[in-house]
């Protein structure tokens, strides 16, 4: 039933790290950061987010493993790039670098000019610009929609009024209206990423990094969840970081789709994907859309050719 709470005493405070997640909102709903963040714009082609020479070697005690090796790359303000490539080969360990939860064994990363990194301490300037969603929603079950969406704000101190109507203005723009106090285990999957988005959007994130949303949904759901982050992604003028396996959905929501090569990780191919965004399922049938997609596939195929042949896998 809609209201109940399960009293979970002794429960420490859940942390303020962020998750994401899209819905059915109204296509005039228009979700605007802070005059201040508008008022910072970079010069056209610039890099808002950039990686220099980004290496990642993970050692333990009986090896060394380089996972990601001299990562060049420049994402532009409000664009949507989408990382792909075979399963060990860096995606996540480039996101999480990109997230400042893991620090890069080299190199450098950089948000709006300033360094994620000084030395080995994270820079909170640039770590407030990202908002961060995983393959699960990670909802607290004893709260409900609202009070998880307005989780990191509470956490920031923001007085319970605005909470809640922030809360409920995202509730709306992911298509939650109406199940502001439901709980998680009244909600489908999908509704539970949307929630996870909500959240992660509630302190007026420039970046969204995202892991696999939606790798554990029905296609169906997936599909509805791809329309709606490209149109969330639009409204909000959200800079996105996607990490996925599927190059269909990949081509589908992203700018721009990177490449990375089989372990270690480099980037193999950047290839450009014209069509305007928010974009309709019909995009999909078209020749061009499906040209991208099966020179990906090829070059996946190059990758997994050369494991199987027992080369390019350093350790």
């Amino acid at each position: 039933m809609q209201g109940e709470r399960s009293a979970h005493p002794g429960e420490g405070e859940p942390d303020a790290e962020g998750t994401v997640t899209v819905a059915d909102a109204p296509q005039e709903t228009r979700f605007a950061r802070p005059q201040e963040a508008d008022a910072r714009r970079d010069a056209p082609g610039a890099g808002f987010i950039t990686l220099r020479g980004v290496t990642k070697r993970y050692v333990s005690r009986v090896k060394s493993t380089l996972a990601l090796d001299e990562i060049d790359l420049d994402i532009r303000r409000e664009e949507f790039v989408a990382l792909v490539g075979q399963s060990g080969c860096g995606k996540t360990t480039m996101l999480r670098i990109l997230a400042g939860l893991i620090k890069p064994s080299s190199g450098e990363v950089t948000v709006a000019g300033q360094p994620l990194w000084r030395g080995d301490r994270r820079e909170d300037d640039a770590l407030a610009k990202l908002g961060l969603v995983f393959q699960d929603a990670n909802l607290f079950p004893w709260y409900s929609v609202e009070e998880n969406i307005a989780l990191p704000l509470r956490l920031r101190k923001v007085d319970k009024r605005e909470r809640l109507r922030r809360a409920h203005e995202l509730a709306e723009l992911v298509g939650l209206k109406g199940f502001e106090r439901a709980l998680p285990r009244e909600l489908s999957g999908g509704m539970r990423q949307r929630v996870a988005i909500a959240r992660s959007l509630s302190y007026h994130p420039e970046i969204l990094l995202m892991d696999e949303p939606f790798g554990a949904l029905d296609a169906m759901t997936r599909d509805k969840m791809n329309l709606e982050l490209s149109r969330i992604a639009k409204a909000t003028s959200a800079t996105v970081v996607f990490v996925t396996h599927s190059i269909g959905e990949a081509v589908f929501l992203a700018d721009r789709v990177v490449l990375l090569s089989a372990r270690p990780g480099r980037i193999k191919s950047i290839t450009e994907v014209d069509i305007p965004r928010p974009r309709s399922l019909d995009a999909t049938t078209t020749p061009d859309f499906q040209e991208k997609v099966l020179t990906l596939r090829h070059q996946l195929a190059e990758d997994e050719e050369r494991l199987a042949r027992g080369g390019g896998v350093e350790s």
